[in-house]
């Protein structure tokens, strides 16, 4: 089930603001890192002082030769629950063989440490920290198994530093997929997405076959097939302004075949 909640939908509805027992729940935010060393340790403040105790980051480094995976463990040291438990950690992969596997490597690892909820978010700023909150609240109250940050519902925006161009681009390649998968997700492609435990263990994240941005599509499509609500909330999507886009010829490739492909496999599984 796709549904946008609205108003009546979001019990907790604002920004920063949860009931003490749920700001408790097990939340892990999965960060795939390659070249972010002047983002990370931005990221990792603005994330730690949400008032959300029962939140953890984990950073997923490609073996980033700027020292990213460093600078990450140096700040792991200074994060630390009321009981003394680590609160942010960080995986090496010694392979850059694409967001996708690392975000399917960090999600495992969440959910086999116990997260009950697990975040996708990018480490350059783009996704608005001060909507977690929020889109926790939404899964706690609705029980979906997917809440999307959205750029395209209602309230959605993004950053003036995107021209004319791109914004088209970017709702085309939205329309492109959710027109071939036949989803209502006005968000397909977005990359700011909360997933309860319980949709990843039934999505097995082993048999998602997208190895770059594609993998936002995959993955949303393989929890509807699987029967879980997906809810869409609002968000600004800022553009980054320090490092460079990991986007190239052969993740675009990717991303305008992986709809077809999913289509036909799914035809074969009827």
């Amino acid at each position: 089930m796709y549904q946008n909640p609205g108003a009546d939908d979001v019990a907790t509805g604002r920004a920063g603001s949860l009931p003490e027992s749920w700001g408790m729940t097990p939340l892990t935010v999965v960060m795939p890192t390659y070249n972010e060393a002047g983002n990370v340790p931005r990221m990792a403040e603005l994330l730690m002082d949400l008032d959300i105790p029962g939140l953890r980051l984990l950073i997923v480094d490609d073996s980033s030769p700027d020292g990213t995976g460093q600078i990450a463990e140096e700040l792991a040291q200074k994060f630390h629950a009321e009981d003394g438990t680590p609160r942010m950690s960080v995986m090496h992969r010694t392979a850059k063989d694409g967001l996708g596997r690392a975000y399917a490597a960090g999600m495992s690892k969440a959910v086999e440490d116990g997260a009950r909820y697990v975040l996708q978010m990018d480490a350059d700023g783009s996704h608005p920290e001060g909507k977690i909150a929020e889109m926790l609240g939404v899964a706690l109250s609705t029980d979906a198994g997917l809440v999307v940050g959205s750029r395209y519902v209602p309230g959605g925006t993004l950053s003036d530093a995107w021209g004319a161009h791109r914004k088209l681009l970017s709702r085309w390649a939205n329309a492109y997929a959710s027109t071939i998968l036949g989803t209502r997700v006005r968000d397909i492609t977005g990359g700011f997405n909360l997933w309860s435990a319980d949709a990843l263990r039934a999505i097995d994240l082993g048999s998602v076959g997208s190895a770059g941005y594609s993998f936002q599509v995959e993955m949303k499509y393989a929890a509807l097939r699987q029967g879980f609500q997906v809810m869409e909330v609002p968000i600004h999507f800022e553009d980054r302004t320090v490092g460079e886009s990991k986007m190239n010829l052969a993740v675009q490739l990717e991303s305008i075949a992986m709809p077809w492909k999913l289509r036909v496999r799914s035809r074969g599984r009827k």
